[in-house]
């Protein structure tokens, strides 16, 4: 029975001559080649733009940096007289540099043990059922979003001797000078400082710590209070330990935030009185910029990177090391 017309079989007894089927393998393989060089391509071109800015804005200031800072040179001309290692050693033995070192440590120690414990604390009540918590977390989160030298305005206009708010609040507990003197003051001024800097960035780490404790399961927190834990007993022994990658991120961040403190001290202080409130940035901008030691400022740069790049790498492995080697576990599970 011949088959029935359009099904495209052939009616005659001649053979039929089919094409060599290429082995599967070959086949796989050729599949397999086209796609990845054309992924690697798309790499190649989505971060190209982004190397690029890297390595101009980040690499290149940090290699002039280095070769400038071997020279005693003003900034104009091109340097040429090489001092070696002379603005290095001159920085260890300057006592404004050692100084901008103490008033560093103590912003981080007032930042660690006050500023992220507040942020922790507010987190957590933030996170409980009450009425209008949106408005709050709101309202808590809004002075982050001010740029340092806005908040640096506002808080110079608050803290004048003038009748600034400052000096109205003081004045109702009888000690209104105190209000407007509190950055006039060298024993006050670094203390004042830090308000203002907690008030800019408790609400970054109030979210942060919102997330965190949001992202830990309820079912644990519920499991603890069946067996009879309090609630402090629930935060020691099950919130603080899932918290602890965050904690340990917003320290990382707290400390390289100091190290780089440089708009709001500078509109508000400008490092004074007396130098009293200067960092490691506002020495340097005073050197390059009021006093054209350049080669001196390079330095003083260099050692801000140096600490800022030692701080990371031992913080990283030795603190950050459980966190990231358990990514790396989770990830290669997943896979």
């Amino acid at each position: 029975m011949n088959p029935p017309a359009g099904t495209g079989l052939r009616t005659d007894n001649a053979p039929t001559e089919l094409p060599p089927v290429p082995p599967a393998a070959t086949r796989q393989r050729g599949r397999r080649a086209r796609p990845k060089l054309g992924r690697l391509g798309t790499i190649a071109i989505f971060l190209a733009p982004a190397l690029v800015l890297f390595l101009l804005l980040v690499i290149v200031p940090i290699l002039v940096a280095a070769y400038t800072s071997l020279f005693k040179w003003n900034g104009f001309n091109l340097p040429e007289n090489f001092v070696g290692l002379d603005n290095f050693t001159r920085a260890v033995d300057d006592p404004v540099f050692l100084g901008d070192l103490r008033r560093g440590l103590i912003l981080i120690a007032l930042s660690v043990l006050v500023q992220l414990p507040v942020s922790l604390a507010l987190a957590m009540l933030l996170n409980q059922p009450i009425r209008g918590r949106a408005i709050y977390r709101l309202v808590f989160f809004a002075p982050y979003v001010l740029s340092e030298v806005t908040t640096a305005v506002l808080f110079t206009l608050v803290f004048s001797p003038n009748r600034g708010l400052s000096t109205t609040v003081f004045g109702w507990f009888g000690a209104g000078e105190l209000g407007g003197s509190l950055f006039a003051d060298p024993s006050t001024v670094l203390y004042a400082l830090f308000f203002v800097i907690s008030w800019k960035y408790f609400g970054f780490y109030m979210i942060l710590y919102l997330a965190g404790r949001q992202g830990i399961p309820r079912e644990l927190t519920e499991a603890a209070t069946t067996d009879g834990a309090s609630t402090w007993q629930v935060f020691r022994h099950v919130t603080l330990p899932l918290l602890g990658p965050t904690i340990r991120i917003s320290v990382f961040l707290s400390v390289i935030g100091t190290i780089q403190l440089f708009d709001m001290v500078w509109v508000l202080t400008g490092g004074g009185p007396i130098r009293s409130s200067e960092t490691l940035a506002v020495t340097m901008f005073q050197y390059g910029f009021r006093r054209f030691e350049v080669g001196y400022a390079s330095a003083i740069s260099i050692i801000m990177f140096l600490l800022s790049l030692v701080f990371a790498l031992l913080y990283q492995r030795f603190v950050l090391r459980r966190d990231i080697e358990g990514a790396l576990t989770t990830r290669g599970v997943q896979r």
